[in-house]
């Protein structure tokens, strides 16, 4: 078992779920302040939440590989994949959680996600990038 390969990716999925999360709680922040500034417009807000979202779906895949790369791991294909598609998933799942004030997806779900996270980590070539 490739231990190190393991830990590098708990590391890299633990750094990517906070970023992630943090984008989603402040930009959702962002848009419940602006609906109440103008809350007789229709969809205020609309636009800054899709944003909002697909900053975060986006960028899940992109941090993940960008970690394991940083860290020296090569091949990486099923975490950068899988991780963002489940992260879309349970963000998706948990929106209304998360967009009302001081939401959070729970913390259950999130540790659920690490956990399947650094077990795909370890999917890949046995090599070092």
């Amino acid at each position: 078992m490739r231990y190190t390969r393991h830990v590098t990716g708990a590391l890299t999925v633990v750094a990517a779920t906070a970023a992630c999360h943090a984008l989603m709680s402040a930009g959702y922040a962002s848009v419940r302040d602006s609906r109440a500034a103008d809350e007789h417009t229709m969809f205020t807000g609309a636009f800054e939440f899709l944003l909002t979202t697909a900053a975060s779906w986006a960028l899940m895949p992109l941090l993940l590989w960008a970690g394991m790369r940083m860290m020296g791991e090569a091949g990486n294909a099923v975490l950068v994949l899988v991780g963002g598609l489940v992260w879309a998933g349970l963000s998706g799942y948990y929106i209304d959680d998360i967009d009302r004030p001081g939401g959070h997806i729970p913390v259950l779900a999130l540790a659920a996600y690490v956990l399947l996270g650094t077990g795909l980590a370890g999917i890949g070539p046995d090599r070092r990038g």
